[in-house]
């Protein structure tokens, strides 16, 4: 045996240990430290391992998740027809629609749009699918293998199984009419899930980001929503325990989700993702220019490192790099990993995949990249504490006090969720 193989399995060992410190953490921040659930702990990590390894390892699965790339083009390709019709050149990256001589093909891409009108068709698609009740059966069907597998109260279990499929503010719609009575406890889980997963609307958005770095990547992102969510029940469950007499509150699918027709299903999604690319944009250009000022004026404090200046990327490297190890990255790697980390949760993660795809050739290890994809993918940041707060409060405006308290606990647990979700696919992902 080689040394290639002992590393190997020294890494996996690291991602094994990363997956029990994670809960670790979360148990230090617990408001009952003497309710840990233990059983719930195993059955957790047992079932992300299950599903994982059948839908990576298992072929016919793996080759099915590898299938929907062709679903990445084709929507990509019907979304560029209606951003050339709206934008002309602007809206293409192809040198054939150029109306002038092209000398730097790659500059060509314009990500508002080009990449992000994605969001406002896959949106309408997704309105479209829960109307005809196609979303509505897979939410369903997770949510009753999540309550009889975890057992997870029917309003949490359904509204963080709907986070897989819809936004961590419309999962809630499903369960409205309930938010006002669940418990703290549910209620806190109910956020963390949200944050520990991505909306549908946005998963072919980081697919098509990411293609260059995995082409078979749609399903990765899949994959780490779909396991991030038993991580996001546990880690909930953790930090803010049921009381002793506390009893699960029940709930039915859709009652408060509900469209007038198919045209009325498709022109709210595709206002909902209007709404979602605007707020993207701005987001993108707030928080660039607010890191931009941040390293202007470190700069000028004429702090360096290595003979550059000290930047918010590298501090934010330096913060994460122990718990981006833990999830099975080298030390060697790990600072670079940390900054991905840090612009995520910092910023937000289209930022995040983005700087990951621009990081110099063997920067990260193929290893590395395929954990810090998972573990990024979640809502996570500081940006969607607004997000929750507005529109949990809106849904609910008797409970805004339980939001604002409990949503900034849940954007860490959220964080802990994902980065557990790394450290599985670093046990079962070979050096």
């Amino acid at each position: 045996m080689d040394g290639a193989f002992f590393e190997s399995i020294g890494l996996r060992g690291q991602s094994a240990l990363g997956i029990v410190a994670f809960m670790a953490i979360a148990w230090l921040m617990s408001e009952r430290k003497n309710q840990f659930p233990l059983f719930n702990a195993v059955a957790v990590v047992g079932l992300q391992f299950i599903i994982a390894i059948f839908l990576l390892k298992f072929p016919p699965a793996s080759s099915a998740l590898a299938s929907l790339n062709s679903v990445v083009s084709a929507l990509q390709e019907a979304t560029t027809e209606g951003t050339k019709f709206l934008f002309g050149y602007l809206g293409s990256a192809n040198p054939d629609d150029m109306v002038y001589e092209v000398t730097n093909p790659n500059g060509l891409f314009i990500f508002t749009f080009q990449a992000l009108p994605l969001v406002v068709f896959i949106s309408a698609l997704s309105a479209l699918l829960w109307h005809w009740g196609v979303l509505k059966w897979l939410v369903k069907g997770f949510a009753f293998a999540l309550s009889k597998i975890l057992g997870v109260g029917g309003a949490v279990s359904l509204a963080a199984a709907a986070n897989v499929f819809l936004g961590q503010t419309e999962a809630p719609l499903l369960i409205r009419a309930y938010l006002e009575r669940v418990t703290r406890s549910e209620l806190f889980t109910i956020i963390t899930s949200g944050y520990a997963t991505v909306a549908g609307s946005v998963i072919v958005l980081y697919a098509t980001i990411l293609t260059n770095v995995d082409p078979s990547i749609l399903g990765h992102i899949i994959v780490a929503s779909i396991i991030s969510v038993p991580a996001a029940l546990l880690i909930g469950k953790i930090m803010v325990p049921p009381a002793i007499d506390e009893v699960s509150t029940d709930a039915a699918a859709g009652d408060s989700l509900q469209y007038e027709g198919s045209m009325d299903a498709f022109m709210t999604g595709v206002t909902e993702g209007g709404k979602l690319w605007a707020n993207i944009v701005i987001s993108i250009l707030a928080f660039i220019a607010l890191a931009a000022l941040i390293n202007i004026i470190l700069a000028a404090t004429g702090i360096t490192v290595g003979g550059d200046a000290l930047s918010l990327q590298r501090i934010l490297g330096w913060l994460f790099a122990p718990l981006v190890w833990l999830a099975g990255i080298p030390w060697s790697e790990s600072v670079a990993a940390g900054e991905l980390m840090g612009i995520k949760t910092a910023l937000n993660e289209i930022l995040a995949y983005v700087s990951l795809t621009n990081l110099p050739e063997g920067t990260l290890s193929p290893r590395s990249q395929l954990i810090m994809i998972y573990a990024m993918c979640g809502f996570a940041n500081i940006g969607s504490l607004g997000i929750v707060i507005g529109g949990l409060s809106g849904l609910v405006p008797s409970r805004r006090g339980d939001v604002i308290a409990l949503a900034p606990r849940a954007m860490i647990g959220g964080t802990l969720a994902t980065l557990m979700t790394g450290a599985v696919i670093g046990v079962l992902t070979v050096a």
